[in-house]
């Protein structure tokens, strides 16, 4: 999962590969801003078709926090 967040974050919103790690944080490491990060969320929804509650926004701070948000919904969805 960590592998195709990444892959997102490079090919999708111009981030560096080499700053990205699980605790990277997404606004002040990656210097990704708040529309860069719901452009995020729809590539999230569109290619695991999922759908991410408002709510749970706030919640991505780390590039870990999207992978384990995502790890936990593709399990659910088993």
């Amino acid at each position: 999962m960590f592998e195709k967040v990444k892959a997102m974050l490079v090919e999708n919103l111009g981030t560096n590969e080499s700053d990205i790690t699980l605790d990277a944080e997404l606004v002040n490491d990656l210097g990704i801003n708040s529309l860069e990060l719901y452009e995020l969320i729809e590539l999230c929804e569109s290619t695991f078709g999922i759908e991410i509650k408002d709510d749970d926004i706030h919640k991505f701070v780390t590039v870990g926090d999207v992978v384990n948000y995502l790890s936990e919904i593709a399990e659910d969805n088993e």
